[in-house]
């Protein structure tokens, strides 16, 4: 069962999808990557029906595209604050894919009595490679970038162009079907990507920042899984964090949990069905552990 809504923020309305909206236990709020959507979490709502799970269109993307700037990092987590005050969230778990993991972030910071846990899926902690201007953020999303300015004459040539992406060259879904379609939105010029570019572009210059965020992941009380894919936005065998990263991640920060799921990249990590199972196992992990942990604290 799955209900939409809309959530009241600063500008206007976040549009909201509720996968199983009367399950009892801990809700998961799930934030989706750059040029994402909440459909991006099909995969995963799909193996935990048990399980409340509400994600939004992150402002500039999907049916939030409306809302205006500025956006960046600190204006998302603010989203994401809104909407777990409107739906009386009883401290849930957030799990962030890609930029929704630096949103995560954020919110720890910003909010961090608003959360239950964490769960960060291959983003949440500042890149090397991250951008610097505008120009550098093109580069850095590469193809992602230019699908922005991309127009199609059909839905069908849309799949097409998505079907032929290196990153779902073995795991096309109907799910991911429905992902690429509801991507879609009419303009004088033809069908065009919901993305708003210049949020993609604003959102990306955050990516590099690490301005306390050592300091602030420390003062978290409780562990901070990732999971993170070995190959990246194109299947190539180059991650966003490399066995190096991580390891000098988990040095500066103890209760990092990182691991690499192995034959995923960083789409298929929550979008094909390897990496769907293997964050719906952690966030499981993740539940139980919050569970735990919040019945010894009665206890104490």
């Amino acid at each position: 069962m799955t209900e939409t809504r809309t959530v009241p923020v600063t500008g206007g309305g976040l549009a909201v999808r509720e996968w199983n909206p009367d399950a009892a236990g801990r809700a998961v709020v799930a934030l989706h990557g750059i040029t994402a959507s909440h459909l991006a979490w099909q995969e995963l709502a799909s193996r935990l029906p048990d399980v409340r799970i509400i994600a939004p269109d992150l402002r500039g993307r999907g049916r939030s595209r409306a809302l205006p700037g500025p956006y960046g990092l600190d204006t998302h987590a603010d989203d994401v604050a809104a909407l777990i005050t409107e739906l009386r969230l009883d401290h849930p778990l957030v799990v962030g894919h890609s930029m929704g993991g630096f949103v995560t972030v954020q919110l720890v910071r910003a909010h961090p009595g608003a959360v239950g846990g964490v769960l960060l899926i291959d983003g949440g902690l500042p890149l090397q490679s991250a951008a610097a201007t505008p120009e550098d953020a093109t580069a850095l999303l590469g193809p992602a970038a230019e699908r922005l300015r991309m127009t199609f004459e059909s839905r069908s040539a849309y799949r097409d162009f998505w079907q032929r992406h290196p990153a779902f060259a073995d795991d096309w879904s109907d799910s991911i079907e429905r992902y690429v379609d509801y991507d879609l939105i009419d303009s004088p010029d033809g069908l065009r990507p919901s993305t708003v570019p210049e949020a993609m572009l604003e959102d990306s210059l955050w990516l590099a920042r690490d301005a306390g965020v050592v300091d602030d992941l420390n003062a978290w009380p409780h562990e901070i899984p990732l999971l993170a894919a070995p190959r990246g936005l194109q299947d190539e065998p180059v991650p966003l964090y490399a066995s190096d990263d991580l390891d000098r991640w988990r040095s500066a920060i103890p209760r990092l949990r990182p691991r690499i799921i192995e034959d995923v990249n960083h789409y298929t990590i929550v979008m094909g069905a390897r990496g769907a199972d293997a964050v719906a196992a952690a966030l499981r992990d993740q539940l139980a552990s919050l569970t735990t942990n919040a019945a010894t604290e009665v206890r104490s």
